[in-house]
């Protein structure tokens, strides 16, 4: 079974993995593409370096754990934070940049209550006898998830730039 311990919990893996070079671009590449909701692709990164595989059926409750968040919560700050690079008007400017900054905090913290509540999910996941039939790996499963089709070659390269990150932490 895997031991995922607090000196390594899923936020600080996230950060850990985000900031390696090219993951973030990698990431938001398939956020934008095919879809993919960044904070569940995180954890299911994180439940690959601990040996638990997901299946289609755990992401789909998985996700549905955290849809209602990302929908009314993390996408509305987003698209709003998007917006103000624009307009608009009196946007851009630097009193909405100051604002804009502010709600990128607010959608950061937002996206860290996700990972708490996918964290809790990957410590129920760890520690329960499960007889998992491989579909694929976690990261390309997620990206199926919300894409509805196979990843494409944009979508592969970038699960690959996230695996290359990934086995040098």
């Amino acid at each position: 079974m895997a031991d995922i311990d607090d000196a390594n919990d899923l936020w600080t893996f996230a950060l850990r993995l985000y900031r390696a070079p090219g993951v973030s671009e990698a990431c938001l590449q398939l956020q934008e593409e095919s879809g993919v909701d960044v904070p569940l692709l995180l954890f299911a990164a994180w439940l690959e370096t601990r040996a638990v595989s997901l299946s289609t059926a755990d992401i789909e409750r998985i996700d549905g754990l955290v849809a209602s968040w990302r929908s009314e919560v993390i996408r509305p700050l987003r698209n709003v934070r998007h917006r103000l690079k624009s307009g608009p008007h009196p946007a851009p400017s630097a009193q909405t940049e100051s604002l804009r900054n502010a709600i990128k905090a607010a959608e950061l913290s937002s996206e860290r209550i996700e990972l708490t509540l996918l964290e809790a999910e990957g410590r129920v996941l760890s520690v329960t006898s499960r007889d998992v039939t491989l579909e694929g790996d976690n990261l390309t499963l997620v990206v199926q998830h919300f894409s509805k089709r196979p990843p494409d070659t944009a979508a592969r390269a970038s699960l690959d730039v996230v695996r290359l990150a990934l086995a040098s932490l």
